[in-house]
């Protein structure tokens, strides 16, 4: 194994602490917690919104904090759900007596201890709700979930709760929004090779040289299917065709474009595929109102790419087109 760390067991608190130390315009750290926060949380008035989940996503959570986005993140072990304690001492940190709402993708470990940290919440005089991400189409079922998996279109649900709470919207209105983000999104992805989880120090699956998966979850769930490597517009067809017909987007649909890259896939691979996608959409009169290619949600050093469709209406285009400022995704 070849990382750039000190010890396997200390990569999360050392990455937290480098953050900080990067970024103290942005965020704080919360003593004892491994949970990141606005340097400016609670906003009085605004409801907050939180994110969370296991590390080895970055920028996903806490590079998301900040102004038109979320306030606070609670990050676990390398792919391990945060404990519900910290989620609620994200969520305390968060409320401002509005009302918190928390942005859980559906794995069993998130779903569970954020769950106990909303009943928790209750003795704490903190309103909180949750809204759950499922927008991966690839699988209904998956090591760590029942339905399906929340992948990066979550980054879509972020943007507009967050321009919706910075609106000075009430929390029904906040989780009604996000709610309608999460019917509206899909997504899927694909690898070219696995990672390496720092405390097993091994691959966390196998592929061959000229072999890519289908369908591949964020955490090295299996996909749909292997083949054998093709062209960036066969694979971005492949994608794309289930995304398409999964909701389905439809002739003269106007949608937001996210391409994501898994953490070892150049930007320029990323463009390839986008170009695949634009041509896919102009071919089936789905216009694109706006598109996001980088690294938003990673996998460690996965090599690979995931495409998110999020159909627009005039509500989530202005919520969308709200300025937003954070470590990893800015826009003004």
């Amino acid at each position: 194994m070849k990382k750039i760390i000190n010890a396997p067991d200390h990569v999360l608190e050392d990455m937290l602490t480098g953050m900080v130390a990067a970024h103290p315009d942005y965020v704080r750290k919360l003593p004892d917690y491994n949970c990141l926060v606005n340097r400016l949380s609670p906003i009085a008035g605004k409801v907050g919104i939180i994110s969370g989940g296991g590390s080895g996503h970055e920028p996903a959570h806490a590079g998301f904090i900040g102004k038109g986005m979320l306030d606070a993140a609670c990050i676990g072990n390398v792919f391990s759900s945060p404990t519900p304690d910290h989620f609620l001492e994200a969520a305390k940190a968060a409320d401002s007596g509005a009302g918190v709402l928390m942005v859980i993708k559906n794995y069993s470990g998130d779903l569970m201890n954020s769950q106990m940290a909303e009943e928790m919440a209750e003795f704490e005089d903190v309103k909180v709700a949750r809204v759950i991400v499922d927008d991966d189409v690839a699988v209904k079922n998956s090591t760590y979930t029942t339905g399906r998996r929340g992948i990066a279109g979550t980054i879509f649900v972020h943007k507009i709760a967050g321009a919706m709470a910075a609106r000075g919207a009430n929390l029904s209105e906040v989780k009604r929004v996000a709610e309608k983000t999460v019917a509206n999104v899909r997504s899927m992805g694909m690898a070219l090779t696995p990672c390496i989880v720092p405390i097993a120090g091994k691959a966390n699956f196998h592929l061959a040289d000229d072999e890519v998966e289908i369908g591949m979850g964020i955490h090295g769930e299996p996909g749909i299917s292997r083949c054998k490597i093709t062209t960036a517009d066969e694979i971005t067809s492949v994608l794309l065709e289930k995304i398409i017909t999964d909701l389905p987007f439809a002739k003269g649909d106007e949608v937001a474009v996210l391409v994501n890259g898994l953490g070892a896939t150049p930007l320029m691979e990323l463009y390839i595929v986008n170009k695949k996608v634009s041509e896919i959409c102009a071919e089936r009169g789905i216009k694109i109102y706006r598109t996001y290619v980088g690294e938003y949600m990673t996998a460690l050093e996965m090599a690979g790419a995931s495409i998110s469709l999020l159909r627009l209406d005039d509500e989530l285009k202005s919520l969308l087109d709200a300025p937003a400022d954070s470590i990893a995704f800015k826009q003004f």
